[in-house]
């Protein structure tokens, strides 16, 4: 064994126990991370404005301190943007993660000295709970690859910024740089398509055995790396035996993965964002990602059905249950309070506490009261691909509320199929009776005759490509959402599929 695949699997034993130590204690846990970034804050300017020195608990917490968005919370960033310290967290942040805002342009994340290193432990022990697990650890002296936003990263006052992947790719450990591809001056590369065919090259002849990126991305990477070679990529790298993803739901894509590779392989799930790392998946056995209560970050929850009414039940991890679907929000050693990210989760463990992302609170169909959301979609077409044997490249689901004169309004699936199956009626009928199981508020609506049966426009390949191309939007960690509540990305994707 090698000495490297040794020292894995003794460092994983030790990390293990130490995750199962605070696992199992998470009241305990998320208490005293509370209380140690009320401390650490109370003289910041957020601290003074909203009381930190007499907080004492979460009910005080709540009091005092309202549930935010970037927009909300914009006041305070632009401050820290701007260079002024002790704002949001004491001193200036280390980086800024840049995003794509929805309404007001980009957005500025702050990455502190004491957040930063969390986003690198948690990919770390994602990895070591793999190999305590499995006890697979040959991949540790193979090569590597994440497919990620460019490293080069520019200056606001005094401070970094870049992509979120470009700013992690400073910090890959020493002992795994010989390992990492591609090379600097590719992974720089901005145009993505450009970037995936140099990447392609310097691969191609590799011993790759850990890939990881957001999956329609590396989709994309495999089918070039198919087309040079004209090889199954797990015949192309025979020690290839590990995918690392995150963004998206990778069961829609697994399908056609494993005939790009030509056998299985096994998968990790990660839950990162610019606003914290948030969770893991720990066990090939049991469903969810391990959420990271030891991080720096205190959770708070929400159902989402009472998300939008006046002053709903904000709670903590000791009063969560299982499969109800919460807005999570969160306060961090970055600095963001009562912060809510956008994404919905629900609890599929409360030993530990593991969870599942079920979407977005803005990326849900409700047009006629229906609440669909993202994970009966994505349940719905993956047991569709099963029962008909069928693969995909990409899919979205949005409402059609004006169809043509005298037929009832539809949800329309818009689908790329690989290849398109003969009979798309029989497709629609199954998704739309497995939507109807999943989701009462929809059957109701169809019974009623105020909607119709979903419809499917099957779009030809690389639309979804297309359409990501001309947003300005391809590749990265950039996706496409699963659900819309209007026809703006519906109405531009059928555009981009014409031309």
């Amino acid at each position: 064994m090698y000495l490297k695949s040794l020292g894995a699997k003794i460092f994983a034993i030790k990390v293990v126990k130490q995750i199962n130590k605070w696992a199992s204690q998470p009241v305990e846990t998320q208490e005293k991370i509370f209380q140690k970034l009320i401390k650490k804050a109370s003289n910041t300017s957020f601290g003074k404005d909203h009381n930190f020195k007499d907080i004492k608990s979460h009910h005080d917490f709540i009091k005092n301190v309202p549930i935010r968005d970037y927009e909300a919370l914009r006041n305070y960033v632009d401050r820290v943007v701007e260079g002024e310290e002790d704002v949001l967290w004491p001193g200036k942040p280390l980086y800024f993660a840049k995003t794509s805002g929805t309404t007001s342009g980009a957005k500025y994340i702050p990455l502190t000295k004491a957040s930063m290193p969390t986003h690198i432990e948690a990919a770390r022990n994602a990895i070591l709970c793999y190999i305590h697990e499995t006890g697979n650890v040959d991949f540790v002296n193979g090569k590597m690859i994440f497919l990620q936003g460019s490293p080069v990263l520019q200056e606001k006052n005094g401070i970094n910024l870049g992509r979120l992947s470009g700013i992690v790719a400073h910090f890959v450990p020493k002992y795994l740089q010989k390992n990492r591809l591609p090379s600097l001056e590719t992974n720089c590369i901005e145009d993505w398509e450009t970037k995936v065919d140099a990447i392609v090259k310097e691969t191609i002849h590799q011993d790759m055995s850990i890939i990881s990126g957001i999956p329609s991305w590396v989709q994309m990477y495999f089918e070039r790396l198919q087309e040079a070679s004209g090889k199954k990529i797990g015949d192309l790298f025979k020690n290839f035996n590990l995918f690392i993803y995150g963004g998206v739901n990778y069961e829609p894509y697994r399908s056609k993965f494993e005939a790009l590779i030509g056998r299985k392989v096994d998968s990790i799930e990660l839950f990162p964002a610019s606003e914290g790392f948030f969770a893991f998946q720990d066990s090939q056995h049991e469903k969810g990602m391990l959420l990271l209560l030891n991080s720096g970050i205190f959770y708070e929850f929400i159902e989402a059905e009472h998300f939008f009414t006046e002053n709903p039940k904000r709670l903590s991890i000791g009063e969560v249950q299982l499969d109800v679907n919460y807005v999570m929000i969160i306060s961090t050693n970055a600095g963001l309070w009562g912060y809510n990210i956008g994404d919905t989760v629900i609890f599929t463990s409360l030993q530990p506490y593991r969870v599942i992302v079920s979407g977005r609170i803005k990326h849900f169909i409700s047009a006629f009261g229906e609440h669909v959301i993202g994970k009966e979609v994505e349940q719905a077409i993956k047991e569709a691909m099963l029962n008909f044997n069928f693969s995909i490249s990409e899919f979205t689901v949005a409402p059609q509320t004006h169809p043509k004169e005298g037929q009832l309004p539809y949800h329309e699936w818009l689908i790329e199929f690989e290849d398109e199956p003969k009979d798309i009626s029989e497709i629609e009928a199954f998704l739309d009776e497995n939507m109807q199981q999943q989701n009462a508020y929809y059957k109701d609506l169809l019974v009623g005759k105020v909607l119709h049966p979903l419809k499917i426009a099957s779009l030809s390949k690389n639309a979804f490509q297309k359409y990501m191309k001309s947003q300005g939007k391809l590749g990265g960690q950039n996706k496409v959402p699963r659900l819309s509540n209007d026809r703006k990305i519906a109405d531009d994707l059928l555009k981009s599929d014409l031309l």
